[in-house]
């Protein structure tokens, strides 16, 4: 479990975390640097799942890769899919980590959501409706495991 004490917020008690795969993990289905070694060091305290629509087809083999869970979305409903995942595992106790107009849900409904940019840019509604926003998915990982990052983002 990861907790932090958000000042004028409260605690947030995190056990899993969403992770989209095209352009939040990986640029043109390729792993971005950083991430692997990240994604380690993050699951003595969460359980990683991996969720796409799997636009490259490479979904299977970055899981594989970071050793952790995968989920492939249907390509037109894939947001609501992604949903109902974020609220099988509990949003209260999620964290989501996405850049695409189908993970807007998981970012708004998550117990803490982070837009990435990345290369590939991100949908103007997952802004919107995300907690934070990154330049990079290097940087969201980050926010989680150095946790005053995370408290200076969000103190009220």
């Amino acid at each position: 479990m990861l907790e932090v004490d958000i000042p004028g917020r409260g605690l947030l008690k995190l056990t899993h975390l969403l992770l989209d795969v095209n352009g939040t993990l990986t640029v043109d289905g390729i792993l971005i640097p950083g991430v692997k070694e990240r994604v380690e060091l993050l699951k003595d305290l969460l359980s990683i799942h991996l969720l796409t629509a799997d636009t490259f087809g490479r979904g299977v083999a970055v899981a594989s890769e970071l050793r952790t869970r995968f989920k492939r979305v249907d390509s037109t409903q894939g947001g609501l899919d992604k949903k109902d995942y974020l609220y099988k595992l509990g949003r209260g106790n999620t964290a989501a980590i996405g850049n695409g107009y189908n993970d807007i849900y998981m970012l708004q409904d998550a117990a803490l959501g982070i837009a990435v940019i990345n290369n590939e840019g991100c949908a103007a509604e997952a802004i919107r409706r995300a907690d934070i926003l990154v330049n990079n998915v290097v940087d969201a990982l980050d926010l989680l495991i150095n946790r005053n990052r995370l408290i200076a983002t969000l103190r009220a």
